[in-house]
């Protein structure tokens, strides 16, 4: 049944989006296969032009805090220009891909900034990967230039010919961090003019990981990315039409805390770029500490909050939590893996003024998909909520692509101008990622309820979501079986109560050899990121079962081993 706050958003975004509203519809046909799609109207197209006409309009305002600096959007963008005039004058030229490897910081967004406004495709590449990791993006990708913080920039080293790699320190005031490229373009320079760029031209890259275990970049021009920001920006505006006519109009600037990394895609889009169009201040946060958030939030009276679900759920179970003030948050919102039904409950009740939010989404539809606001998350705490109109459409589907009626199971599927274009160099894989009318297909399994909201209730993909990273188990099994005591791996995901899953695995020893889980989590550790490294790992000298087709029974191995988990009470961490 549809509920009032579901009949006053509707109402609202007619308003919105309809003749004479700020976010007139309209329709351009997708890059990828030409199809025709809703699109927000008469707004800037590209991300050179949007942060332009945003940074004008917001020019004096607080944009980003990062410890002690304080930074307008006006200082931002001129730093940013810098950045693209440097890139030109350095011979890049549209299309060439930079690589972005480093922690949240002013830098990181000055030099995003100033990557779009070159013309070049901005590949953001995971900073918690290791130099082999990295290095296999960038030669996947052909990077021509890799711009890193210190850390990154040595695990770089070895990237091989083909790749500048330009170390920047970013715990430098912004203006210094970026000297290594001033000489070449220094600011207020107007000589060095910058390309124009098209909405279909390519944006950016963001890296996923799937069922093959190799991590492959998502491609999308800049009408995905820019749309995707504008369907975002359709949501909040919503909300607060909603509680203007209530008489509880926030007043001041808004504010963000920035916690989830930058090369994840909500950090980009629904975080980064959408506070470019709202004016919002973006508190930054280069490392998680449930303590220090609420410092911050308190201190900088943050409005909204989104990190994945261990994030809210430290906070709410801090022992400090009643020192800070959290009553400015009006939404505390999560992405990347379901809440605990409790959990939902709990914000809702002990939080002392922010509501409960989830939203659905991906890297290859640049976040968007589904969200599950206030009461109506409270109402439906298992549900991530209803596709994200106007430009969203969200259906369960069946083997053939077919949409499937409501309450029926399906490989849940997303369409919409947001969605990426192709995976680098993958066009089978790429053909096989879409139905024949535009559908993505995401792997997931769901289902729509008459009310149109979303259930996910299984992945189709062997990916292990742990605090909202996802991880490919095939990817980390590969890892295993490169250790020469290894004979045989299975790797898949562990309830656990903060991180929502762990890796774990199951690894038979070669005959004669020696291991033990602590020496090959060791061996790991240099070859791939900290969050892959299995959680809890059993040594075994049988081998492992096998189906008839001669595969591990990895259903087998995952129910037993799930269940002696349960039995050890490493789901409580």
């Amino acid at each position: 049944m549809r509920t009032q706050l579901d009949e006053a958003m509707d109402a609202k975004l007619a308003q919105l989006t309809g003749a004479g509203g700020p976010l007139v519809l309209g329709s351009a046909r997708a890059a990828r296969d030409g199809r025709c799609l809703p699109v927000v109207t008469g707004v800037p197209e590209t991300l050179p032009d949007y942060a332009a006409h945003y940074c004008a309009q917001h020019r004096d305002l607080t944009f980003l805090v990062a410890g002690a600096e304080r930074l307008t959007f006006g200082a931002v963008h001129e730093q940013a220009l810098r950045v693209g005039r440097a890139l030109v004058a350095r011979g890049l030229t549209p299309g060439d891909r930079v690589g972005i490897a480093m922690r949240n910081s002013p830098a990181w967004i000055a030099l995003f900034l100033g990557v779009s406004a070159a013309g070049g495709t901005a590949v953001l590449l995971n900073g918690w990967w290791q130099g082999g990791e990295l290095a296999a993006a960038v030669r996947d990708v052909a990077c021509r230039l890799v711009l890193a913080d210190g850390p990154r920039a040595k695990r770089l080293a070895d990237v091989g010919p083909g790749c500048e790699v330009l170390a920047l320190d970013d715990a430098l005031p912004l203006a210094d961090a970026l000297a290594p490229l001033a000489p070449l373009a220094p600011l207020g320079a107007g000589e060095g003019p910058l390309p124009d760029v098209a909405a279909t031209d390519h944006a950016t890259i963001l890296f996923t990981s799937g069922s093959t275990g190799v991590a492959k970049g998502a491609l999308s021009d800049h009408r995905a990315v820019v749309q995707g920001v504008y369907s975002f920006l359709s949501q909040a505006l919503v909300m607060l039409g909603i509680a203007t006519d209530m008489g509880q109009a926030p007043e001041g600037q808004p504010a963000t805390l920035l916690s989830l990394p930058l090369f994840h895609v909500t950090g980009l889009v629904p975080v980064f770029l959408q506070s470019l169009a709202m004016g919002r201040k973006i508190v930054l946060m280069p490392r998680w500490d449930a303590e220090e958030a609420m410092r911050l939030m308190a201190a900088e009276r943050v409005t909204y909050f989104v990190g994945v679900p261990l994030m809210s759920y430290e906070m709410l179970n801090h022992p400090r939590r009643g020192q800070y003030d959290l009553s400015a948050v009006t939404d505390m919102a999560a992405g990347g893996a379901p809440r605990p039904v409790d959990h939902v409950r709990r914000i809702a009740d002990e939080m002392g003024g922010p509501a409960p939010l989830i939203g659905y989404g991906l890297t290859e539809t640049n976040a968007v998909g589904t969200g599950n606001w206030r009461t109506n998350y409270v109402a439906k705490p298992a549900s991530a909520g209803r596709a994200s109109a106007p430009l969203v459409a969200v259906a369960a589907l069946d083997t053939d692509g077919r949409e499937l009626p409501a309450g029926e199971t399906g490989e849940v599927g997303v369409r919409t101008i947001c969605n990426f274009r192709e995976y680098w160099g993958r066009p089978e894989e790429t053909a096989a990622a879409f139905t024949a009318d535009g559908w993505f297909r995401t792997g997931d399994l769901g289902y729509l309820d008459e009310d149109g909201y979303l259930f996910i209730v299984d992945r189709t993909k062997d990916i292990i979501i742990r605090g909202g990273e996802n991880i490919a188990a095939q990817e980390v099994e590969a890892a295993i079986y490169a250790c020469p005591q290894v004979a045989e791996a299975a790797v898949f995901g562990l309830a656990h109560e903060r991180f929502g899953e762990v890796p774990g695995a199951v690894v038979r020893v070669r005959e004669g050899a020696e291991l033990t889980a602590d020496t090959l989590r060791d061996w790991l550790a240099p070859r791939i990121a900290a969050f892959k490294l299995p959680h809890r790992t059993w040594i075994v000298r049988e081998p492992l079962p096998r189906l008839g087709t001669e595969k591990i029974d990895k259903v087998a191995l995952k129910a037993r081993h799930r269940a002696l988990w349960a039995d050890e009470g490493g789901a409580a961490g």
